[in-house]
């Protein structure tokens, strides 16, 4: 498949003729009738094969190999209120540098930070490929007017982010008004200029069903996002294999019918090694291998680091070492 955009993409109206999608974001009725027109989703059937595909089991030398590519695609991410430049220097080693005794282990794929560590960040990081991502839009309600958000984000961007992560407006979806969200993204995308990668969070938990998922996968696509995210990790349900599955099949789908590939980033409730290799599988089983890939694929998360070098240690031992050997974040 391409991961190119051909000369004139389009996005294909369930049972109808394919529109182009500024067609489709023309006006608020043409866009819900657009997420409307989205197959319906079968949650029982969702919920199974994201069951099955977690039982999969690999053998010891795919499992170093997985440790390894999950530990690439971590964004280590400190987001409290006690954040402080100290805190987040730390953090910037820990991603260059994961396991200070074995230079063999990958850097994360990125440190994600409040635009106000974005500089400390950026330092810390300097010459190692490793990204920071800062959080914006009145993270994470999002409750603040359009101009405020674009200050957020620009604030950011000034100060070295390489990646914004977004959050939509949930009220404004909820209540049905799409072309609203879908505004925000584009005017969000503006003003990540072309330095900085967009990453949409849904805050899948506050979604409620399966088809508001699909239905916001598709809006924060056809706006322009270069990742969509499942949540904030600021909320009871945060990431899921269900819900990531469900992500996963709409990328899928939006590059057969554009040529445009887009990223998935589960957040929030993956704390070990078994739960990332779960959606390893997934994201193999359904996007395929074009996914298998930091610049495609990241896990917004804090401790499962840790867990996954505890268990890169073990298989390179043969010896569990335990929390007290790995650094606290």
């Amino acid at each position: 498949m391409p991961t190119t955009a051909p000369t004139s993409p389009t996005a294909e109206r369930v049972g109808g003729t394919p529109m182009a999608p500024a067609d489709v974001t023309s006006s608020d009725s043409t866009l819900r009738r657009f997420l409307h027109g989205l197959p319906g989703v079968d949650a029982v059937g969702l919920e199974a094969r994201a069951a099955a595909l977690g039982t999969r089991s690999i053998k010891t030398t795919a499992k170093a190999y997985a440790i390894d590519l999950a530990i690439s695609m971590v964004d280590l991410t400190t987001l409290e209120g006690a954040d402080t430049p100290g805190k987040v220097r730390a953090l910037g080693a820990k991603a260059v540098h994961p396991d200070p005794t074995d230079r063999t282990t990958p850097t994360t794929a990125a440190v994600c930070v409040y635009p106000d560590m974005v500089a400390v960040a950026k330092e810390a990081v300097a010459g190692s490929g490793v990204k920071v991502a800062s959080v914006a839009t009145a993270f994470p309600a999002g409750r603040a007017s359009l101009a405020v958000k674009l200050a957020d984000v620009r604030e950011a961007v000034a100060a070295g982010a390489d990646e914004i992560d977004m959050v939509i407006d949930r009220g404004a979806f909820l209540a049905g008004r799409y072309l609203k969200v879908y505004d925000e993204i584009v005017a969000v995308k503006e003003a990540c200029g072309r330095s900085a990668r967009l990453k949409v969070i849904f805050e899948t938990g506050e979604l409620s069903t399966y088809d508001n998922i699909r239905r916001a996968s598709w809006l924060g696509m056809l706006a322009g996002a270069d990742f969509i995210k499942t949540s904030t990790g600021k909320v009871a349900v945060n990431a899921t294999p269900a819900n990531t599955l469900l992500m996963l099949e709409a990328v899928r789908d939006f590059r057969a019918q554009t040529g445009v590939q887009v990223g998935v980033k589960p957040a929030g409730g993956i704390r070990t090694t078994k739960d990332a290799i779960k959606f390893l599988v997934l994201v193999n089983e359904t996007a395929g291998g074009d996914w298998l890939d930091n610049h495609w694929f990241r896990f917004g998360a804090s401790s499962l680091l840790n867990d996954l070098l505890m268990q890169r240690q073990k298989l390179a031992t043969g010896r569990y070492s335990g929390p007290d050997y790995v650094t606290v974040d």
